[in-house]
């Protein structure tokens, strides 16, 4: 922990710091530690776009609220990008460069040194696109450069009291459909509903998958060991009734359980 002291110290040395903050584990860990160690040199920035879960961006507004930390909202409109919509195998890139290209923006003008996120070791393990682009943008990765795992992650922000810290691991809403596939407004808010149906069914780590053009399939992922508790009858049903109400033609399981 010294290290990460030492990290934010040396980076709010130079003014305030600019938290790009998604609501997921490593970036929660990251503001509420830097947050406690600078205080109000530490600003919160969410950005909002079609990959973005509305559940997601509720924590983020009630997390800052309740602490005092200062949000700021940058609503981009994503999809009106046509390299990103079609969603090629870069498409990771091609959405960091533009979503940290609008932090770094909006954290200029009022007056942040440096843009910083909640990369950490086991990240760099991943296919990983948008780390080029956070790389070419200057941004900073404290967790990152202080070594810390998802692991100490977790661990520290369980010690912390932080409510979220074994929070199931969360990527965009456009994953869920293969590269290549022409993303849709309706079609990843059809998908955040899908999730949030097994949410509630209490399948915490979950996905559902888009294959086929308009919805035609939804491929259910859950832990391996949770498998059974899909087939259920009534579990099943709901599943199956819930899914086809937001438009999917059909429901499958895959097998293999879930895959990040």
């Amino acid at each position: 922990m010294r290290r990460l002291d030492y990290e934010l110290e040396a980076l709010a040395y130079q003014g305030d710091l600019a938290i790009a903050f998604s609501g997921g584990i490593d970036s929660t860990f990251l503001l509420h530690y830097a947050h406690s160690l600078l205080g109000n040199k530490v600003k919160a920035f969410t950005a909002s776009s079609a990959f973005f879960p509305e559940s997601e961006l509720a924590f983020a507004k009630g997390f800052c609220a309740e602490r005092g930390i200062e949000l700021h909202i940058e609503k981009i409109d994503i999809l009106a990008d046509p390299v990103i919509a079609s969603n090629p195998k870069d498409r990771c890139y091609h959405c960091k460069r533009a979503i940290f290209e609008r932090i770094t923006d909006a954290a200029k003008l009022r007056g942040c040194a440096h843009v910083v996120d909640g990369t950490n070791v086991d990240d760099m393990d991943d296919y990983r696109p948008g780390l080029k682009a956070l790389e070419e943008l200057g941004v900073e990765s404290p967790l990152k450069r202080a070594g810390l795992t998802k692991d100490d992650i977790r661990a520290l922000s369980c010690a912390m009291g932080i409510e979220i810290w074994d929070k199931p691991a969360f990527a965009c809403l456009a994953t869920r459909l293969p590269y290549d596939t022409a993303l849709v407004r309706d079609q990843l808010i059809a998908v955040e509903h899908a999730e949030q149906v097994l949410h509630d069914l209490g399948f915490a780590q979950c996905r559902v998958r888009v294959h086929g053009s308009d919805l035609d399939v939804a491929r259910i992922e859950v832990e391996p060991e949770r498998i059974a508790d899909v087939m259920d009858e009534d579990v099943r049903r709901s599943i199956d009734s819930g899914l086809k109400a937001l438009g999917f033609g059909r429901v499958s399981v895959d097998l293999a359980g879930y895959g990040r």
